[in-house]
């Protein structure tokens, strides 16, 4: 987010890291995401949005002379959804909309009402998209869309939402997954695509290339502004020593997403071998094939707690967990013990008790081998600075000041 012996996957990773987008020390521009636990609906059931989610993921069927400049916009992370603020319209309407690296649709009116201006452009084409957790159908606009202080796109693809289910407590959705997710999603022009926010800010010359870095921490609070995206380029204040990148899998269904390849060990013991998946913003949890969960399971003695739906361990099997490591490439990325814990702080607004443990590996639901095996949702992201390369076709990830923290 290639097998160390094969020399073509060599070749493939070298020049991936020699591709890397343009570093920004002081971005003048910012998009905070936050994290803001959505309760508003009752107990949060993380394990069923996510299963639910991740079986639409699976069941895709897609088929000049201006200044350019590098622009970072703050994120807030929801305990379900890291969620943004955006304008749009003119003067713009501030909407609350989910960052979806998982889908690539812009569109608003699940809760805030869209507001049409002199911008507002109906073009008459009825949208729709399910999200598998949730889904919105209405109409199409282009308007202007304004990115934190500084990040402004005319003539942006927007979704009005007339109706939608999933969504309590945000607007909707700001999409930043691949172009072809967009596919399909005008219903009279199934064979369509509509540029991104991203793929706009570069042929609109607000960016030198098609990238999106994503700083997200841990957070123990239920509202936290505690990430940030980067148009355009990545934030090297935002991590500790050097970005590595992977070419994006060819595999399918994971090869429409941000998917890569990947192995994953639990301590020395490897519980799935090397396989595609995706990673993604719009997953809480990560989620592994039904065969590597089993394994897992086994491996940390953990147990199933029904309330939650959480896997569950006892103190002594915390003091006992041993880091959970995703290899990608030649590189390895530790999921520390504590990474692998839902805040403590925060057990009782997933339905959980106080005192308990609980883990934020989950099951797919699946079992290996059907090209899409391995969710690294944000709970993975949160302690690796992560980079979104449409232009090199590739993911990078790198290890931050929160890879080792001890927050959970």
């Amino acid at each position: 987010m290639f097998p160390a012996a094969s020399l073509l996957t060599t070749l493939l990773l070298a020049l991936s890291i020699a591709a890397s987008p343009v570093e920004v020390r002081n971005s003048p521009v910012t998009l905070p995401i936050a994290r803001r636990l959505n309760t508003s609906g009752g107990t949060i059931n993380l394990v069923q949005h996510d299963q639910s989610r991740a079986a639409a993921l699976k069941n895709f069927k897609g088929d000049s002379t201006l200044s350019r400049r590098t622009g970072s916009i703050t994120v807030t992370n929801d305990g379900v959804s890291y969620i943004a603020a955006v304008g749009v319209g003119s003067p713009a309407t501030t909407y609350h909309l989910i960052v979806d690296t998982g889908s690539s649709n812009t569109w608003v009116g699940a809760g805030t009402a869209y507001v049409k201006t002199s911008t507002s452009v109906d073009t008459g084409e009825p949208v729709t998209v399910d999200y598998g957790s949730g889904s919105f159908s209405g109409t199409e606009y282009t308007d202007t869309v304004t990115l934190g202080s500084g990040l402004t796109i005319t003539a942006q693809s927007i979704g009005v939402a007339s109706t939608s289910t999933g969504f309590t407590g945000v607007d909707g959705i700001v999409g930043i997954g691949p172009l072809d997710l967009t596919e399909g999603t005008l219903t009279d022009e199934p064979n369509t695509t509509i540029p991104t926010v991203t793929d706009n800010l570069y042929s609109q010359g607000v960016i030198s290339e098609i990238v999106v870095g994503i700083s997200f921490e841990p957070t123990t609070t239920d509202s936290d502004a505690n990430g940030e995206l980067t148009f355009g380029g990545t934030d090297a204040t935002k991590y500790t020593g050097t970005l590595a990148y992977t070419p994006l899998t060819t595999t399918y269904p994971a090869s429409y997403y941000w998917g890569i390849n990947e192995s994953i060990t639990y301590g020395s013991k490897t519980i799935l071998a090397e396989t595609a998946g995706i990673v993604d913003t719009g997953t809480t949890l990560i989620l592994l094939a039904s065969n590597a969960y089993d394994a897992y399971v086994s491996a940390t003695g953990a147990t199933l707690d029904r309330t939650t739906g959480l896997l569950r361990i006892t103190s002594t099997q915390y003091s006992a967990l041993q880091n959970l490591n995703f290899n990608v490439g030649s590189n390895t990325y530790a999921l520390t013990p504590n990474g692998q814990i839902w805040p403590r702080s925060l057990n009782t607004y997933i339905g959980g008790t106080a005192t308990s443990i609980y883990l934020v590996v989950s099951d797919l639901g699946t079992p290996s081998g059907e090209g899409l095996d391995f969710i690294n949702g944000y709970t993975f992201l949160e302690r690796f600075y992560s980079v979104f390369d449409t232009t090199n076709s590739q993911v990078g990830f790198a290890t931050t000041a929160y890879t080792d923290a001890t927050t959970n």
